[in-house]
């Protein structure tokens, strides 16, 4: 995390306990009677609470967005996930895989499959500014936990305009979120508070021409081309594309080894929510320039961004554009 970033953490973070109280005080649209979600990513509404809504600026000005995103089969090719600056990547019900893109130096002009979120994102989270959080909805018991956490939650029942569904894909996987409804404008990199560093390459390192992680019902590949100086993903063995027919191709891939416990919360078939620990330390690999590197990884508190260092303590540097953080059980 750059001095700036560390000095305007500290300038607000009185605001933020303020804001993160007064939320929990004034349950919005997401609370206890807002969606609840089947599972399944399908939002269900028992009764739309009446609490306002914040306006695009008092979401946004200077917060980054993060969308969670559908990633079955039925929810591929997806919309928009090119423009994203980082794209996280966890571990879900029945061995899944679902995907979180944070959003700071362009906004696309749609973004989705929109799916529901997860407990463990509110710890990653922790790590920006009030992010703005577009999800699709979450298992009922967890969605006060998501109204006291310093983020803004924007569902379509809070924000009917900036959603719509469309026609390439049956129901839950055709959900859209329009991000210049929910954001004035892209708040700009310094909004990545995420303590990732760019510059030149570590010394050493091996050549890595592809690297897969699998997880117990899905697996990313990740394929370095030379032409392009980029990782090209493949998912589940096909190659991932948006739809406009852009290649997923970040330029820094990092595999990072954590530990993924059972969640206190369950699926609609009773099946445990994974919970991905992203505070606290262990090993990771960083790939990139066709090469893999073996680091070490902490984050000491959720509020803190993930510092990866080399064996003998150096910041290790990421190549300049989109990252994927990929995360796998120790």
């Amino acid at each position: 995390m750059g001095e700036k970033a560390r000095k305007r953490r500290a300038a607000t973070a009185a605001a933020l306990l303020t804001a993160a109280v007064t939320a929990s005080l004034t349950a919005g649209c997401t609370g206890a009677r807002g969606p609840v979600d089947d599972s399944r990513g399908q939002a269900q509404t028992p009764q739309r609470s009446h609490s306002p809504s914040p306006s695009p600026a008092e979401s946004g000005g200077g917060a980054v967005l993060a969308v969670k995103i559908d990633n079955v089969r039925a929810a591929r090719p997806q919309t928009g996930l090119d423009s994203a600056d980082i794209v996280y990547a966890e571990q879900v019900e029945g061995g899944l895989s679902r995907l979180m893109a944070i959003y700071a130096t362009k906004l696309p002009k749609a973004v989705g499959p929109v799916r529901s979120a997860r407990e463990s994102d509110l710890e990653l989270l922790r790590q920006f500014e009030r992010p703005t959080l577009a999800f699709s909805g979450a298992q009922g018991k967890l969605l006060p936990l998501i109204n006291k956490a310093p983020l803004d939650g924007q569902t379509p029942e809070k924000v009917a305009d900036a959603y719509y569904r469309g026609t390439d894909k049956p129901a839950p996987h055709n959900l859209y979120v329009r991000p210049n409804k929910l954001l004035p404008s892209a708040p700009g990199a310094d909004a990545l508070t995420t303590g990732f560093h760019h510059g030149a390459a570590p010394v050493g390192g091996r050549p890595e021409k592809s690297r897969t992680v699998r997880y117990p019902s899905a697996r990313f590949t990740f394929t370095w081309s030379g032409g392009r100086d980029r990782w090209l993903v493949s998912m589940d063995g096909t190659p991932a594309v948006t739809t406009d027919g852009q290649r997923m191709a970040p330029a820094t891939v990092v595999v990072q080894h954590v530990k993924v416990r059972e969640s206190a919360f369950h699926d609609f078939l009773g099946n445990n929510t994974p919970y991905t620990e992203t505070v606290g330390s262990g090993k990771a690999e960083v790939l990139r320039d066709g090469r893999s590197y073996d680091v070490n990884w902490k984050r000491a508190s959720a509020a803190d961004g993930t510092e990866f260092t080399t064996a003998d303590g150096a910041p290790v540097n990421f190549a300049e554009g989109q990252v994927w953080v990929v995360f796998l059980k120790d």
